[in-house]
């Protein structure tokens, strides 16, 4: 199979991503859009680095799946946060700034 497919199927995880993260107004699900966009990243970095038969995409992709980790745990956190205080997790019911 071409390495050229995984980059396409990269940017449609991606662009499946975004579109969620824009679309929804759920804090939890725009987090799996998130995640999304960060997977399809890894899969980027993980092609190139088999193209260029480099190890260094595969150590980059490990990275950021500990920094993905990271931001879910860090993420639900704020969101269990906000949903106790005020009872929602939509993300244009909350307006932090506000007095």
């Amino acid at each position: 199979m071409s390495m050229a497919w995984y980059l396409i199927l990269a940017g449609v995880i991606f662009s499946i991503g975004a579109v969620v993260v824009l679309v929804r107004r759920s804090a939890v699900i725009s987090l799996m859009g998130v995640e999304l966009m960060l997977n399809s990243a890894n899969l980027a970095l993980v092609t190139f680095a088999r193209i260029h038969a480099d190890v260094a995409g595969q150590i980059m992709a490990f990275f950021v799946m500990v920094v993905a980790a990271a931001e879910v745990v860090v993420g639900l956190a704020i969101i269990v946060s906000i949903f106790r205080a005020r009872a929602t997790t939509g993300v244009d019911d909350n307006n932090l700034l506000k007095n």
